[in-house]
């Protein structure tokens, strides 16, 4: 489960007690803080006990169910029952008294008696006629006060412990981390038309589609080396700078279970298709389910994408130890002024940076956001290193 965890709560049993499981089946999922885990039957074997029920919380190490390996797999049938079978089955299903309802059910219905002629027909009983409301006052009727509401029903749902683990985290971030936000917009045209230039060529190449996340990763990656306080964290037990050779980029992706975080490692080392190719690959993994803590453990920068849902402008929160965190936005035409003084229409991004004030300073914060609106503006500084 890793070190963190040590805990995890019951959210389904596929298999009840009695029914055979095969090697690698799914018996218990547990949801932890991070993730979802399945946790198989190491071995086939009749399932003898289920050591818990859905939400239990049940700690790390605990026995989940047990397993009778000396039972036999239940062996198919050949086929269907036979004419015969299936009579003497249907027979045994009729209730005692079948037969004679079968035969009065046979026969023909008989005719009502005729009434006699000295008698009249019976007449049906009517309903007797509804009582007449008291006689109210002669004048106008008040107005109707009554409105007419749609639904106003709530329901409620457990959180999970992934939400709660969020709430806490996000809630911790605030509490801890001196945080500011500083804001920069890019012109997003040179970079797209790059990409709209050659995404097809690189997909034939790479076999993944070219986006904008990757140049925002090797921007990011190339602004951290040059101001290192940004890619450092604080060790409030220590009360220590931690700076990092090295940098791990986390990559906020959304998951039907909520917000996950997997994280590019050594991007300093990756090209555009590696962390394209990485990127797909996380996002394939969350949308399955089968994220690993592994995939999510560590990070020393955030670059969370909300302008793919339309956000224009926000201020993202940190995720800690981790010291600051990119926010990128829609981008929109707007109007801008050149360098000629013309004021023109300019595919434009409004760029967040959020920081641990008490670690990075407002000058290198600032600097480090420029740098990267700098190098997305002109992509070409991004393959000479400027």
């Amino acid at each position: 489960m890793g070190d963190s965890i040590t805990e995890g709560t019951i959210v389904d049993l596929p298999v009840a007690v009695g029914d055979f499981v095969n090697t690698d089946d799914v018996v218990v999922v547990l949801e932890t803080d991070k993730v979802s885990v399945d946790v198989r039957a190491p071995f086939g074997g009749a399932l003898t006990e289920l050591l818990g029920e859905v939400d239990d919380v049940v700690e790390v190490g605990s026995p989940l169910f047990r397993i009778d390996t000396s039972a036999d797999a239940p062996e198919a049938p050949a086929g269907g029952p036979g004419p015969s079978e299936v009579s003497s089955e249907i027979e045994e299903a009729k209730p005692s008294d079948a037969p004679e309802a079968a035969a009065a059910a046979d026969a023909p219905a008989k005719p009502p008696p005729s009434p006699s002629p000295s008698q009249p027909p019976k007449e049906e009983a009517k309903p007797a006629p509804p009582k007449k409301a008291a006689a109210t006052p002669a004048g106008p009727s008040p107005p109707s006060t009554q409105v007419t509401l749609g639904s106003r029903q709530e329901r409620r749902t457990k959180m999970s412990r992934m939400r709660q683990r969020v709430a806490a985290r996000l809630k911790d971030a605030q509490n801890t981390a001196a945080m500011l936000t500083t804001f920069q917009e890019c012109d997003m045209g040179a970079l797209m038309e790059l990409r709209n230039r050659h995404k097809d060529k690189f997909f034939e190449k790479h076999g993944v589609k070219l986006g904008f996340m990757s140049a925002f990763v090797i921007a990011a990656t190339a602004a951290l080396q040059e101001i290192p306080a940004v890619n450092a964290y604080i060790d409030d037990k220590t009360q220590e700078i931690v700076y990092r050779d090295y940098v791990d980029v986390s990559i906020a992706v959304a998951s039907p279970t909520g917000l996950v975080v997997p994280v590019l490692r050594n991007t300093e080392t990756m090209s555009f298709a590696d962390v394209e190719r990485n990127i797909a690959h996380y996002a394939n993994k969350a949308k399955e389910g089968t994220l690993s803590l592994d995939d999510m453990a560590g990070g020393t920068f955030t670059v969370s994408n909300g302008g793919v849902f339309g956000s224009l402008m926000g201020t993202p929160i940190i995720n800690p130890p981790q010291s600051a965190i990119l926010g990128m936005h829609a981008t929109k035409n707007r109007p801008v002024v050149n360098e000629k003084g013309e004021i023109v229409a300019r595919p434009m991004m409004y760029l967040a940076l959020t920081y641990d004030h008490r670690l990075i300073d407002g000058r290198e914060g600032v600097t480090f956001l420029k740098s990267i609106a700098d190098k997305i503006s002109d992509p070409t500084k991004l393959l000479l290193e400027l």
